[in-house]
């Protein structure tokens, strides 16, 4: 073994900017970037709740925080997320699944069953705290 071995030419990967390359990561991207939105709409939630529970005054100052024009900008705002959000999610489910060892009919009529089951009993419990 020599002390002087040649040394090879190792590759380069030429650096691109990702949304111009694939459009799918973009895609993707957007996709998980807008749960940030919906993260951040659920804290403000949360710090709702907190400012109820500290008192009517601290609520008041949270309501009104609300009505600011950025805090309902930011609200339409995180609804396009979650619509967004939604939207790519359920087409992106379907690819993600795995198959059922069950036929799918089965699937549906238990769901059935179970949700009437579900509706009458919610009902008979409103119907007897109504009393």
């Amino acid at each position: 073994m020599t002390r002087h071995q040649p040394t090879l030419k190792t590759y380069v990967r030429p650096m691109a900017w990702w949304w111009t390359r694939n459009p799918h990561f973009l895609r993707y991207m957007l996709r998980e970037g807008s749960a940030l939105f919906l993260a951040g709409y659920a804290l403000m939630l949360l710090a709702g709740l907190l400012c109820l529970a500290w008192g009517p005054s601290a609520y008041a100052a949270w309501r009104g925080l609300l009505e600011t024009p950025l805090s309902l900008a930011l609200h339409a705002l995180a609804l396009l997320a979650a619509l967004y959000h939604s939207l790519t999610w359920f087409q992106v489910m379907p690819k993600t699944v795995p198959d059922l060892p069950i036929a799918p009919r089965q699937i549906v009529r238990g769901g059935l069953i179970a949700s009437a089951v579900l509706s009458v009993l919610i009902l008979a419990t409103l119907v007897w705290v109504s009393r």
